[in-house]
């Protein structure tokens, strides 16, 4: 199992229950081992008859781990992880340098598996955060009345914060279960519900349950759906706040998909950039904000809502895109008549990517107007009343109109086969 670098690496999975848990061919990989990587907990639980030299994980860890790697990979390196590599684990960044062919992966039960054995949670049903190297607001994404929550700890003081935050979110009688050294023979179990949360720290290697339950005696926020279009009240704004069904509309014509990046320019109250991250935990955003203000207003946004890891950069665009990653898709919502910006936008764009654009003026209409017969797309106009008290009776009062273009830029055809090309590819399908 050689890659093409060098020497295979095996990466070993190990839990709290250390060497005794481990299975004939994890130990026989680090009997066989020059050199072993860890943390120094990790390390510490190997026994004398493990002969390699141990070398600790440094602060931080990625940068560092390419060097190291080339550093000890001849030597017979092993590294080890925290139960299973794969799962919020080391196991993905040596993939990511390595490939998969050059790493060896010899896992352990997950603290996740261990936790729902001991808690009767079915794996496929339980929603897992890590808060290892991630802020704990991030769990706040997922406080929805009866989910079953599982959060990766990354120390001690992670029971306290998670408690707080269902306090501060209206669940406080949510039920916590902290499952301390998973595993092994000082396994430990500490329960209590998140408005009366006392436990003073435990153990740093925990893992925090969460079985969901707003607080009857807190006044009920804001219903935080899962689709696009939350209430408008959700957010901190300053009237600069795309509308809730414009957005829900918005969202729709962006259309996210798992693991793509969006460019959120004007971002005002950073409604869409949140949104887009909430369909789904691998969706990436950047929301550009001229105004400091409000810049710090979407990061608080953010926070709040569950999707801490909005990133906002503070400037005007079109100067302010530079240097960022190319996205997939761009709404514009704010500064449509600034010289340049349609142009930077979309340039940044590759094929099949979507720009909407949203308009609330004539100038900024007819700019529209003018790429919409250039480039095509959907040109669609949005208004929206509301029933409203007049007098003793009830009205009608319109909500100003938005006129939206949604295009999505132009794949290249493909270039035709040459007559002989496709011969070939003809008579390689028969082969096949």
């Amino acid at each position: 199992m050689d890659g093409a670098g060098g020497e295979a690496v095996a990466v070993v999975g190990i839990g709290a229950d250390g060497w005794a848990g481990l299975g004939p061919p994890a130990q026989e990989a680090l009997r066989s081992a020059g050199v072993v990587l860890g943390s120094r907990r990790q390390l510490d639980l190997l026994p004398a008859e493990v002969r390699a030299r141990r070398v600790a994980w440094p602060t931080p860890l990625r940068p560092a781990l390419a060097s190291l790697v080339a550093e000890h990979r001849a030597a017979g390196l092993v590294v080890l992880a925290s139960g299973d590599p794969m799962w919020f684990g080391i196991g993905r960044a040596l993939v990511e340098e390595l490939g998969s062919e050059a790493v060896h992966m010899l896992p352990h039960p997950s603290s996740i598996s261990l936790a729902c054995a001991r808690l009767g949670w079915s794996v496929e049903d339980t929603t897992v955060v890590s808060a290892v190297g991630r802020p704990v607001s991030a769990v706040a994404r997922d406080l929805h009345d009866g989910v079953r929550l599982l959060v990766l700890s990354a120390d001690a003081s992670t029971p306290a914060l998670v408690a707080d935050l269902l306090r501060d979110r209206g669940f406080g009688a949510s039920e916590l279960v902290v499952l301390e050294q998973l595993g092994s023979a000082s396994e430990r179990r500490v329960e209590g519900v998140a408005a009366t949360w006392v436990a003073a720290p435990g153990a740093p290697l925990n893992v925090v349950a969460v079985r969901c339950r707003p607080s009857a005696a807190v006044a009920p926020g804001p219903r935080l759906s899962l689709v696009p279009g939350l209430p408008d009240e959700a957010y901190d704004h300053d009237g600069q706040l795309t509308k809730r069904e414009v957005r829900a509309v918005t969202l729709a014509a962006l259309a996210p998909a798992p693991g793509e990046l969006l460019w959120d320019v004007g971002g005002g109250s950073g409604s869409i950039a949140i949104e887009w991250l909430r369909s789904h935990r691998t969706c990436r955003a950047v929301s550009v904000e001229a105004r400091p203000d409000r810049a710090a207003r979407i990061t608080g946004n953010a926070v709040r809502l569950g999707v801490p890891g909005l990133r906002v950069v503070t400037g005007a665009a079109p100067a302010a895109l530079d240097g960022l990653p190319a996205p997939d898709a761009v709404f514009v919502g704010g500064g449509l008549t600034t010289p340049g910006l349609l142009e930077a936008c979309w340039s940044a764009l590759g094929p099949g990517g979507r720009l909407v654009a949203n308009a609330v003026t004539l100038e900024s209409e007819a700019l529209l107007a003018r790429w919409y017969a250039t480039h095509g797309g959907e040109l669609t106009r949005v208004a929206v009343s509301h029933a409203v008290p007049v007098g003793g009776f009830t009205g009608w009062r319109a909500a100003m109109p938005v006129t939206q273009w949604a295009v999505a830029k132009p794949v290249e055809p493909l270039e035709p086969l040459e007559p002989a090309s496709q011969g070939a590819q003809v008579a390689a399908e028969v082969a096949r």
